[in-house]
């Protein structure tokens, strides 16, 4: 995660508004805060702002302001299924210039250029994020300029690190791999420990060794320069135990054409949610 260069900001007239202040949109918060960026700067909209959102009041953050003022920066991140209730009161905050970021799940810049108006920034993140870890991938509308790409990047880059594609179409792959990915890791360590019971281990203590061993395998991935292939052949002694799972792992029906189908069915998913 990297702090802004103080000048992204400079000629940013009016606000950043943000729109949701839930697990996804609070992150954003705190990351923009631990940058720097001022908390006068800064208001929330949000029906029911949590305990921790409603602190920041103190410290100058404007929490669902009767009349927010020029709005520099929208960043939406309302429920997908909410947003078309709350456009209409979203879209009057909206000048043509306004800079328009999105993280909502499945929504196209089309919608969003629809709903809102201004110049539009399509962002998927994911839950990592929470703790300063997430990848977000983004796309920038035709009209958005390399200056208001500049703001969108610091600003999403305040959950970890950011990635940008050119083609929308794309965002449906996106969403498959990074999106939804961290469930899939989950799932490998609940199923681990799972097949750890079955090997005779009590479930409590298959469960530590299972979440250690995931969260400790991510780490070495993300601090080391090597591949992940290379990773793995390193753990991997011939003829030994590693190379015995890796067998059934790597073989027929096994990791490599399993999670091909998965991340297939989740990027169909992502299209029909489109629609």
């Amino acid at each position: 995660m990297t702090s802004p260069h103080p000048d992204i900001f400079a000629n940013l007239n009016g606000s950043i508004v943000l729109a949701g202040a839930g697990k996804m949109g609070g992150a954003m918060l705190t990351g923009w805060l631990a940058q720097g960026v001022a908390a006068d700067r800064l208001a929330v909209i949000d029906p029911a702002p949590s305990d921790d959102i409603t602190a920041l009041a103190a410290k100058g953050l404007r929490i669902n302001p009767a009349q927010p003022g020029e709005v520099g920066v929208l960043v939406l991140a309302v429920k997908p299924q909410m947003f078309p209730d709350a456009a209409p009161q979203l879209r009057a905050l909206v000048a043509p210039s306004t800079l328009v970021i999105s993280i909502m799940a499945g929504v196209p810049i089309a919608k969003l250029s629809q709903a809102c108006g201004g110049k539009v920034v399509r962002a998927m993140p994911n839950t990592p994020a929470a703790i300063g870890r997430g990848v977000t991938v983004a796309v920038a509308d035709a009209g958005v300029e390399s200056a208001q790409r500049a703001i969108a990047d610091a600003l999403l880059r305040a959950t970890g690190s950011v990635e940008w594609i050119e083609d929308e179409a794309l965002m449906d792959a996106v969403t498959a791999v990074s999106g939804s990915g961290p469930a899939y890791v989950f799932l490998l360590a609940e199923e681990l420990a799972r097949a750890g019971v079955a090997a005779g281990l009590s479930p409590e203590l298959a469960t530590r060794l299972a979440r250690e061993t995931v969260a400790g395998s991510g780490e070495l991935l993300h601090r080391s320069e090597l591949s992940s292939e290379t990773l793995r052949k390193n753990v991997t002694s011939p003829g030994g135990t590693t190379a015995a799972a890796l067998d059934v792992l790597m073989g027929p029906g096994g990791f490599q054409p399993l999670l091909t189908r998965a991340v297939a069915a989740a990027a169909k998913r992502s299209r029909e949610l489109a629609k």
